[in-house]
């Protein structure tokens, strides 16, 4: 039977799906393996994330993994997207990060355990729930999979819950820019009052430190996209990285009476073309793995998942 240890790998369970004849009947599932309860397996496979109840489980096991990152690149890859959203508080637990940014947003309120914490474990659990207690706030880590597993099978023993998971996607930048320059899109390099309203409604509110947050990288870029006096369309581009790889996106949003237009598209054109012109080759962004309209929009632009991560929260 698969165990806590068991969290961010590659597994099969085969399920018991009803009877007929006297006989069992079984379906398998494949898939990472996301959390391990009293009652329940949670797998997140190619068709979407399940929840199989213990009881129905005839046999379980771990699979070798798919061509996996390695843990450097995984590491390279989540300071990238650190520097990309950048919390204006920060604290250092050796090579662990903490961040708050007045709650706004778990990437940039969260705890991020890679490297050495230069201390045991079960010790820097406990300076992370006193940092963010010092703080006001409940304390989250993010934990990439199966980088941070041990990370997470220790919070799992401490009653920690876990929001849903969160795919980190990457694709090539070149086939993003599309052909030519993106029509109706500008380009500026801070957040006009119509780009913080759009993203405000979605948000629920915008604290000083969302500011920080959305405009500190050196290198930023918030897309427009204009219906007469309307703003229909937006985005934000960040270049980061050892040489300026990287352009992460985020932040694209469009309002509900334009979409299944092709604006989505031409936002991140737009960025990918200017990011290119900075020397930058990839491009990577964060979405949950429930939201599958989504990551289905993603797939057809050329994402691919590099990896996953759970955000961690204290109860």
């Amino acid at each position: 039977m698969l165990r806590r240890q068991d969290v961010g790998h590659r597994v099969v369970i085969r399920r018991i799906v009803g009877v007929r004849n006297g006989r069992p009947l079984y379906s398998d599932a494949l898939g990472e393996l996301v959390a391990v309860d009293e009652s329940n397996l949670t797998v997140a496979t190619a068709k979407g994330t399940i929840v199989i109840p213990l009881a129905e489980v005839h046999r379980a096991k771990r699979v070798p993994p798919q061509r996996r990152p390695t843990a450097a690149a995984v590491i390279a890859l989540e300071l990238a997207a650190d520097a990309a959203w950048p919390a204006p508080v920060r604290g250092k637990l050796g090579d662990w990060l903490l961040r708050s940014a007045d709650g706004w947003t778990g990437r940039a309120n969260s705890a991020l355990p890679i490297g050495d914490p230069d201390r045991p474990l079960e010790a820097a659990i406990d300076a992370i729930e006193a940092w963010y207690a010092e703080r006001g706030q409940p304390a989250l880590v993010n934990t990439p999979l199966p980088l941070a597993a041990p990370v997470g099978a220790a919070l799992d023993a401490r009653g920690w819950t876990a929001r849903p998971l969160t795919l980190l996607q990457t694709a090539p930048l070149l086939p993003l820019t599309g052909s030519g320059e993106p029509s109706g899109v500008s380009l500026a390099k801070a957040p006009s009052d119509d780009w913080l309203a759009i993203y405000e409604a979605r948000k629920s509110g915008l604290p000083p430190a969302a500011l920080h947050v959305l405009t500190a990288p050196p290198e930023v870029r918030f897309a427009n996209v204009y219906d007469g006096d309307t703003l229909v369309a937006a985005g934000r581009g960040a270049v980061v990285g050892d040489e300026r790889r990287w352009l992460h996106l985020a932040s694209i949003e469009v309002l509900e009476a334009y979409r299944r237009r092709g604006l989505a598209r031409r936002v991140t054109a737009a960025l990918a073309g200017w990011a290119v012109e900075l020397g930058a080759t990839h491009a990577f962004l964060q979405v949950e793995e429930r939201n599958t309209a989504a990551v289905a929009l993603y797939g057809t632009m050329g994402f691919t998942t590099h990896h996953s991560y759970l955000t961690r929260e204290q109860p």
